[in-house]
């Protein structure tokens, strides 16, 4: 039986890379000597360091740039508040979005549902798996679900005939 999955999984090489391509900046650019901006990629977290909000304003806009030229989708990132640290100093964490989360999950389970295609999707862990009697069922669901999710970064994989 044709199926695929639907899953949100961002390319985490090309995430290190553009980390560390932004790091490479921020230690060379003029407006950042003798300033605590910095950024760190620790398991699927990227942490902005700077002086001011300003500073981790300015970091997150040179990741953001290293991260489009890496066709990696923005829409990844999750931004949490700015936190103090000792003195002026202040971080923020942003997490790296994996998986689906299991309410969006149900919306694409309903969408699916709802939409009168010939095809079945059941939520598996992290991924939502389609599966239907034809492929071309199967595409015109793929249509469907690129253009009513737009607020996650959906990939599809694991297409199976």
């Amino acid at each position: 039986m044709p199926s695929f999955d639907t899953v949100c999984e961002p390319n985490m090489v090309e995430v290190r890379n553009a980390v560390d391509n932004t790091a490479k900046e921020v230690a060379n650019r003029f407006d950042f000597k003798g300033t605590s901006a910095a950024i760190e990629l620790a398991d699927k977290e990227i942490t902005l360091f700077g002086d001011a909000d300003f500073q981790l304003g300015q970091v997150y806009d040179i990741l953001v740039a290293k991260l489009a030229k890496r066709n990696v989708d923005v829409r990844f990132l999750d931004k949490s508040d700015v936190q103090k640290i000792g003195g002026d100093k202040v971080k923020q964490p942003v997490k790296v979005r994996t998986g689906i989360e299991s309410d969006m999950a149900k919306k694409i389970q309903k969408l699916i549902k709802e939409s009168k295609l010939k095809v079945q999707a059941q939520i598996q862990g992290d991924a939502v798996r389609v599966q239907g009697g034809k492929r071309d069922d199967l595409q015109s669901a793929m249509a469907l679900i690129r253009k009513e999710i737009t607020d996650v970064p959906l990939t599809f994989n694991n297409f199976r005939d």
